[in-house]
């Protein structure tokens, strides 16, 4: 099966962040909207620059980070969810980030080929729950 323009645009954003390359901002909308729905700050930001500053957060308190994209799920012509895992440690503790957060989602909202909103979710149970999906294992 072939991947529809927008799984396609997503899995070229992810790809890179499996290497821990988060420099590439071209796909975002000069507006975006950065949304993290959980985790120890929750809040949202506007702008590429926003977007930024969310990267660098996670940088200044963990080394090594990569994201692992396991499965793209097209929800409607504007909308990508995205699972995966983190990896990474803890600059000051040492611990490893999948032993916090093992299982994310992350969903992306579409326009024009550009990426106008970014839900980022720690936690997969509570974006299955925000968008009406069951979780996964339950019967739908």
């Amino acid at each position: 099966m072939t991947d529809s323009a927008n799984v396609a645009l997503v899995r070229s954003i992810c790809t890179p962040l499996a290497c821990g390359d988060y420099t590439a901002t071209g796909w975002a909308d000069p507006e975006i909207e950065c949304v993290r729905a959980d985790g120890p700050e929750p809040g949202t930001s506007k702008g590429v620059a926003g977007l930024g500053e969310i990267f660098r957060d996670w940088f200044r308190a963990f080394e090594d980070v990569r994201f692992e994209a396991t499965e793209y799920r097209e929800l409607d012509l504007q909308r990508v969810l995205v699972l995966g895992h983190y990896s990474g440690r803890g600059r000051t503790s040492g611990l490893e980030v999948g032993q916090v957060w093992s299982d994310t989602a992350a969903v992306f909202h579409m326009r024009r080929r550009k990426v106008t909103k970014l839900i980022l979710y720690l936690d997969r149970d509570r974006a299955f729950a925000d968008l009406g999906l069951a979780p996964e294992g339950d019967a739908a």
